[in-house]
């Protein structure tokens, strides 16, 4: 007798086009984008185990990589196998190095090969930063922790731009390059090392590095917080002490103190904040110094996080760290906003992607399984739920595409001012709208939505984080005040975006007239208490509003008119699923 027969599951989603699949990204890419320009194909991969897979150089090619089983399983592998802290060696010596598994090697050589780090920079104009956010959005949607890496080396080239020449010249390449060596090299660059002056003074970690030659390619990370201070960098205590050196990477420094969140310490080189004799500075600290020697990053212990468990975030200290200024003494914010503004806006594409991944399984799930004599998809109120999430999922695709479509522009022209605000607003709400929407996906698997057998455990924890990165809600709501009172252009030029659907739909044309009566009377006493207490109520109206305005503009009238009815007019309830009545669930699930 047959006592365990599986029946009523829904097959594993694999072999699946994650580019092809999703209309709303597809639609986007082709509007704003190059659509699939050929790329450089991926290098082979560094030695022993860490190689890349089959070059994946266009958006179809990569939609069909991270849709396969084996990149699934290296994803859920990276997460279960999480990264490892070796302080020492065995024989003593001060390492500090940190082993990933073989897994989170092949992810990050796809990704790197893929140009999803710094394709929009390698080959700029048009469109460029709409596919190189489009590749960032496919891999993330299957496995977000190494986009964390990614992301800082792609946002840190305009920081670099700022460096003296030398510095510029022989990092910059190496940023650009589509190879991925994860080891750290004997030296930094085809030159010859360079011998230490002899008055220099410090320690260094003596330990010699590998021999495997000088790096091609090279990632980047940053160290801002510490424990003092969290989002006031201004309070930060390492001290950065000038030795009096001036060469071709420019002004050198001792960086002494600790900072309390790293993220990616095996990156080559990181910015990172220091008080200088002229006030807070931005400096670029390299693992690996130019005469060969490691330079001193101590890794004091990884963070236990609640999510983000493939990529390694951790607490260093820094004692005579050697580091090389980058833009003015005095001027850290204003040099590394450079790098924060394109990781705000890559948290904006990765909660997108996370809410892709979230709508995909739920929709895959409820066409699969059936209860109560039907399959889930035909009963009204799951086909209400899914139809809801994939609303809120096509609102933040088409936000975050249009808002990389305006770092194609560089010049100080309304574009570059409606970025301004925009990434500030997008960041804060679509953010903030991740953690709920994987949550109701991951119910709509029920208890397999729950274990952590199925994908959405992991969203679930992953989606919180991206709303604390670069700025948690009131650092991000009180920066949108902020824009208000210095830069009110970007209000002028964000409200020019939206303004394009006024006339399409009555009540976005009242809701955008509300938000614009909410701006001007903040606007007339913006440092007052009153105005910070209503900082994230301005934000969520600027946020609905382009939301609405792009979707009513680009997207089918089935989906705009419910995301106005429901988010601007106040239609149906406060949870996913609560429509109102004569809302085309069918036309809605059919681009899901």
């Amino acid at each position: 007798m047959i006592t365990h027969e599986v029946l009523n599951q829904a097959p594993p989603r694999e072999g699946v086009d994650e580019f092809g699949t999703n209309v709303p990204l597809v639609e986007a890419v082709a509007r704003w984008g190059r659509a699939d320009v050929p790329g450089e194909a991926a290098p082979a991969g560094p030695s022993r185990t860490h190689r890349a897979g089959p070059a994946v150089s266009t958006l179809a090619e990569i939609g069909r990589h991270v849709g396969a089983a084996a990149f699934q399983r290296d994803a859920e592998r990276a997460n279960t196998h999480p990264p490892v802290l070796h302080t020492h060696d065995r024989w003593g010596n001060r390492i500090d190095e940190v082993e990933y598994d073989d897994a989170y090697h092949r992810i990050m050589a796809a990704a790197i090969g893929a140009g999803a780090h710094t394709s929009a920079w390698a080959s700029p104009g048009a469109g460029a930063n709409v596919d190189r956010a489009a590749a960032f959005f496919l891999f993330a949607q299957v496995e977000p922790g190494h986009a964390c890496p990614v992301s800082m080396t792609h946002a840190a080239v305009p920081t670099l731009e700022l460096a003296a020449s030398g510095l510029h010249d022989e990092w910059m390449p190496r940023l650009l390059s589509r190879a991925y060596e994860p080891a750290l090299a004997d030296r930094v660059g085809p030159r010859e090392a360079r011998p230490a002056p002899a008055d220099r003074v410090g320690p260094r970690e003596a330990r010699p590095v590998s021999r495997s030659g000088a790096k091609r390619s090279a990632l980047m990370g940053m160290a801002m917080t510490e424990k003092q201070g969290g989002s006031d960098v201004r309070a930060n205590t390492t001290r950065a002490e000038p030795t009096g050196v001036d060469d071709g990477w420019g002004h050198e420094f001792r960086l002494t103190g600790h900072k309390w969140f790293c993220s990616a310490p095996m990156s080559d080189a990181f910015l990172v904040l220091a008080q200088a004799p002229g006030g807070l500075s931005c400096f670029f600290v390299p693992r690996v110094l130019p005469d060969g020697t490691r330079n001193v990053f101590r890794i004091q212990r990884l963070k236990d996080k609640l999510g983000n468990r493939s990529n390694a975030s951790s607490e260093i200290e820094l004692d005579g760290t050697t580091a090389w200024l980058v833009g003015d003494e005095g001027r850290g914010v204003t040099t590394i906003v450079q790098m924060v503004t394109r990781t705000r806006l890559d948290c904006v594409i990765g909660s997108a992607a996370g809410m892709r991944q979230s709508v995909a399984e739920a929709a895959w799930h409820v066409r699969h399984r059936s209860a109560f004599g039907a399959l889930l998809v035909d009963q009204p109120a799951m086909a209400a739920v899914v139809a809801d999430l994939a609303i809120e999922s096509e609102a933040a695709t088409i936000t975050a595409m249009r808002l990389a479509r305006a770092y194609d522009d560089d010049t100080d022209g309304p574009e570059r001012a409606f970025r301004r605000l925009a990434t500030a607003v997008a960041k804060y709400w679509i953010c903030k709208r991740g953690p709920g929407h994987a949550y109701e996906a991951l119910e709509c698997l029920g208890g397999n939505g729950y274990t952590e057998a199925f994908p959405l455990a992991r969203r679930y924890r992953e989606q919180p984080l991206l709303a604390i990165w670069e700025g948690s809600g009131n650092v991000i709501a009180l920066d949108v005040l902020r824009v208000l009172g210095r830069e009110p252009e970007a209000f002028e030029a964000f409200f020019d975006v939206v303004g394009e659907a006024v006339g399409e739909h009555a009540a976005f044309d009242v809701a955008l007239a509300e938000a614009r009566a909410v701006v001007r009377e903040l606007a007339s006493d913006v440092a007052s208490s009153a105005a910070a207490a209503r900082a994230r109520e301005l934000t969520e109206r600027l946020a609905l509003v382009l939301q609405a305005s792009l979707l009513v503009q680009h997207a089918p009238a089935a989906v705009a008119d419910v995301f106005v009815r429901t988010r601007l007019e106040g239609a149906g309830g406060l949870l996913y699923g609560a429509l109102p009545a004569g809302v085309d669930t069918a036309a809605i699930l059919a681009r899901a």
